[in-house]
């Protein structure tokens, strides 16, 4: 977003609305900030009440310029609080989002949602709020039916893309002994083949990508390889379109993630090489490209590349980030059967991890690493 939508001239008459204020969530000095209003999904965009210092407005997710804009406008009116009826429900389940009790705001958006029509200005962001709730606490059941029951309703907009994204996540995720699970991922996989297809959506490559993300586990979840591998090119092709039209090196290396996904979901991974050294050629100060490199190499058994690329990375990175490359290390250690060299990187890990300030410690995070170390 950084790169695509917070560069849009559109966005400049809001400026004197609100403080502009972005996060490094990886920043020891920020820690405090991420304690009191905690991040479960990247990006989180917050409105902010200044006086109650509570989260008035919870957006996941990327989002563009007009659903921006449409978030300062719910944004202020949650600030102020005022409203009756159906805005008293949806002030009560944006407090509750905001907090992240999800399980609580989920019953709050599902009471709010009876009292809208489909044509309410806020019926699309309460329908996305409550799918996510639903995802968050894993009722996938719950959010396939919901993602089923308003998909019509919101046909040919962003969140009716989002909506069949998210079902065909969910309807994936359901057992395979539900009876309703083969009819709704099938339902879904037509929605995002249609939606993919649709000029007229003007989709965040983000939100493209997740598409033929989701497509693609579709495929693998029904052992057709080929239709997987039809799946994979087409992906691909799309990000290496969107690379090509990128007005800067920001741009295109913020596809970097999307991109590597893709290739290797086309089994083409080795393919992701140029693009990243070119990436860590542009930001030579950014952990990310050798850090992605490193992973690439590692799945390719060239440790020795992989081990001086995750090496680049670890002189770049701080805060939690830094255990997932340590974490790459171990793997690469393990590959090339130093279990001696691995354990010590795993214990510098744990004590990095243990050593975090509340807000960045992750105590599930610690445990997993322990439980690592312990079967060296």
């Amino acid at each position: 977003m950084r790169a695509f939508v917070f560069t849009d001239k559109a966005l400049a008459k809001h400026a004197g609305q609100f403080v502009w204020l972005s996060i490094d969530t990886e920043n020891a000095k920020n820690a405090a900030f991420s304690k009191k209003y905690p991040i479960r999904a990247w990006p989180s965009l917050y409105v902010i009440d200044p006086v109650r210092e509570k989260i008035a407005l919870r957006w996941v997710g990327g989002a563009t310029v007009s659903q921006l804009e449409k978030l300062f406008a719910d944004g202020t009116k949650a600030v102020k609080g005022s409203g009756t009826g159906s805005a008293t429900l949806l002030a009560k389940a944006d407090a509750l989002y905001g907090d992240g009790h999800y399980a609580e705001a989920g019953e709050a958006y599902k009471k709010t949602l009876e009292t809208l029509p489909p044509k309410d200005p806020q019926y699309p962001r309460v329908v996305e709020s409550l799918l996510f709730c639903y995802q968050t606490t894993r009722d996938h059941s719950a959010c396939a039916a919901l993602a089923r029951s308003r998909i019509a309703s919101l046909k040919g907009t962003q969140s009716g893309t989002s909506l069949a994204g998210s079902g065909l996540d969910c309807s994936l995720a359901l057992p395979p002994s539900d009876p309703s699970r083969a009819e709704s991922v099938a339902a879904f996989a037509k929605d995002v083949r249609a939606a993919l297809a649709d000029p007229s959506l003007k989709l965040a490559e983000d939100d493209r990508s997740a598409l033929y993300s989701s497509l693609f586990d579709e495929r693998d979840d029904a052992k057709d390889a080929e239709g997987a591998q039809r799946v994979a090119d087409a992906w691909v092709a799309d990000l290496d379109a969107a690379a090509s039209r990128a007005q800067s090196p920001e741009q295109r290396t913020a596809l970097d993630p999307n991109r590597l996904g893709a290739f290797e979901a086309a089994k083409r991974i080795e393919d992701a090489i140029p693009m990243l050294e070119q990436s860590e050629k542009d930001f030579p100060k950014d952990y990310n490209p050798p850090a992605r490199l490193a992973v690439v190499y590692l799945k390719l058994q060239r440790y020795d590349d992989a081990k001086a690329a995750a090496d680049r990375a670890l002189e770049r990175v701080y805060g939690p980030r830094r255990i997932r490359v340590l974490s790459t290390i171990v793997d690469i250690q393990l590959g090339k059967g130093d279990r001696s060299g691995a354990r010590k990187t795993l214990e510098e890990a744990v004590t990095f991890a243990d050593g975090l300030p509340e807000g960045q410690r992750s105590e599930e995070q610690v445990v997993s690493l322990r439980r690592k170390l312990d079967a060296l």
